[in-house]
């Protein structure tokens, strides 16, 4: 195994593991960054209501799927949902929330290279790869993703984005929350269009810039209606072409691939 794959898997199955959480210190120094997924729900809204629609009787792939959320959300609306990890201890993790949730018969879940796939090619309807390309070299994931899509398929990829430099300062100090390969890979404008060379549609969606401010009143009574006044402004911000690429997210839909 590569050395940047081998730290990656290594990273994600002590951030994953059982004994982690037995640690609470180490666990907050290693999980900070989680309050600032309570604004993501513009993001997250969007990202279901798409998978919600196009998931039921289809073969989807959680790529990258990490203790598998995803993956066990779309088995419950009715996918054949497989999971694929890099991290054996996510992919124990997601059996044993499987069977909790008695989808175990509605899941595969496998420790899998997401840059060596070993699926047919054409093999699935829709695939999702949540936060998970800029841990991978792009140029090899894109083309294995559009190998293994149906011609009518599609792939929705929601993504970090480099271009804003306060979040960039925040992840040039808090280097402990990822691998030095994620460090220098969070994606860019390039990185987006790149995907053009490999599916003939690219559909693109903006979230989170001016809503990150509602982070420090997420315990508040009126969390919600901070977030949802800041939403709204997002909704303006975010068509100006400049400023769209400074939004902490970036939701895409791929389709087309180029076989």
């Amino acid at each position: 195994m590569e050395e940047r794959k081998k730290e990656e898997a290594e990273f994600h199955n002590e951030v994953r593991s059982r004994k982690l959480e037995e640690d609470i210190n180490k666990h907050k120094y290693l999980t900070s960054n989680r309050k600032f997924y309570s604004v993501t729900r513009g993001s997250t809204r969007f990202v279901k209501s798409f998978l919600k629609r196009n998931c039921p009787e289809r073969k989807v792939l959680d790529y990258c799927c990490g203790n598998g959320e995803l993956t066990l959300f779309l088995a419950e609306y009715g996918a054949e949902a497989t999971g694929i990890d890099i991290s054996p201890v996510s992919i124990q993790n997601c059996k044993e929330k499987a069977l909790d949730k008695q989808l175990e018969k509605n899941t595969n879940f496998l420790v899998m290279d997401a840059e060596n796939l070993k699926f047919p090619d054409s093999y699935f309807d829709l695939i999702i790869c949540s936060g998970v390309l800029h841990h991978l070299d792009i140029k090899k994931a894109y083309p294995e993703l559009a190998r293994i899509l149906k011609p009518d398929g599609r792939i929705i990829c929601d993504e970090p984005l480099i271009h804003n430099p306060i979040f960039q300062l925040y992840r040039k100090y808090t280097p402990h929350l990822r691998t030095e390969w994620e460090t220098h890979h969070i994606l860019s404008k390039n990185d987006v269009r790149l995907a053009k060379e490999y599916f003939e549609k690219v559909e693109k969606r903006f979230f989170h810039l001016a809503a990150l401010s509602a982070v420090p009143f997420r315990n508040f009574t009126g969390f919600n209606f901070i977030l949802s006044i800041l939403e709204g402004i997002d909704s303006l911000l975010l068509r100006i072409p400049f400023l769209k690429w400074w939004a902490w997210q970036v939701v895409y839909i791929l389709s087309k691939p180029k076989k």
